[in-house]
């Protein structure tokens, strides 16, 4: 349990870094954004990033929650199969 809890924490602090790395690439870092007038339909690029990558760590964390739980459910699965 002890070495769960510790990869819960590094997929945190990872997650807190590609975050902030994030926002300083896209300029929400304090600085501003130099929005293109030339085309109506240009889109947020910055907004679908950030969803993106936000569903990508929740997915990360899930799975190291979860990791150990699904393997020994797949194992199980695995030798039920083989009998």
């Amino acid at each position: 349990m002890k070495h769960l809890g510790m990869r819960v924490l590094a997929v945190i602090h990872s997650t807190s870094l590609l975050l902030r790395s994030t926002a300083a690439f896209t300029g929400s870092g304090g600085g501003k954004l130099h929005r293109s007038a030339d085309h109506p339909e240009r889109g947020d690029v910055p907004g679908w990033v950030m969803i993106t990558l936000m569903s990508a760590v929740l997915v990360a964390a899930l799975l190291a929650l979860a990791g150990p739980a699904l393997e020994g459910l797949f194992n199980q699965a695995m030798d039920k199969v083989g009998n």
